[in-house]
């Protein structure tokens, strides 16, 4: 009966997810999703990445959490259009979240959104939010298994990038053998290794986005006058 229960649900969030992609697509948005463990830096690498957009640029935030808006108080400082969507005990963000929370924000393309996924590696990762990429951070806090641990969320995920890179000196972790590990669950995955708190890696980060930010624009349908 449970299994019976999951996969109504899961073929009810695809649904929505279908209609929030084709939305994406029309609109010419880039919608990506940030997957990671408690405290491997999403909301950092947030602050870091708004931190580095002009005023004006169209971009947009849903940040996700069981309880309180600590995140979005602190993204909202860099004065671009920010949604704290609590869950109330939900380990992940579903279809019908974002889009009720992104007609709540108003928020229209061309442009770029970004969702902060639930801090979890397993919930998140079977929800599809109509995102053109899931990006799986690891910390250098963590270890080189968890892509073996959790392979479902490395199997999806476009990008995996390693973030407090700062703090390799202080800590036994061999970034070698996390990729390579993440390759064994994904071999054509993306990575890149940055610090928020230097700024080390982070221009990689923003060329990255921005290819896949034209990429989108590449495919997005013609526009009739």
């Amino acid at each position: 009966m449970r299994e019976v229960v999951e996969k109504k649900v899961l073929s009810e969030n695809d649904r929505l997810a279908a209609e929030l992609r084709q939305r994406y697509r029309e609109q010419n948005i880039l919608c990506v999703n940030f997957i990671s463990s408690p405290g491997s830096g999403k909301t950092a690498l947030l602050e870091k990445t708004l931190g580095s957009f002009a005023p004006g640029t169209p971009v947009a935030v849903l940040t996700g959490d069981l309880q309180t808006d600590n995140d979005a108080r602190r993204l909202m400082r860099y004065g671009f259009p920010v949604r704290q969507i609590v869950t109330g005990g939900t380990c992940h963000l579903d279809a019908r979240m974002v889009e009720r929370h992104l007609n709540e924000l108003g928020f229209r393309g061309p442009g770029l959104l970004l969702v902060e996924n639930v801090g979890n590696l397993v919930c998140p990762s079977s929800y599809d939010l109509g995102e053109a990429a899931k990006i799986v951070l690891l910390s250098v806090t963590e270890g080189e298994d968890k892509p073996l641990k959790y392979p479902g969320i490395f199997h999806r995920a476009s990008l995996m990038i390693l973030t407090k890179t700062d703090l390799l000196p202080h800590v036994e972790f061999d970034p070698k053998l996390a990729l390579e590990n993440a390759r064994k669950i994904h071999p054509e995955i993306d990575y890149l290794a940055l610090s928020s708190k230097t700024g080390e890696g982070f221009d990689q980060w923003l060329a990255w986005l921005a290819a896949l930010q034209q990429k989108t624009r590449q495919e997005a349908p013609a526009t009739i006058s």
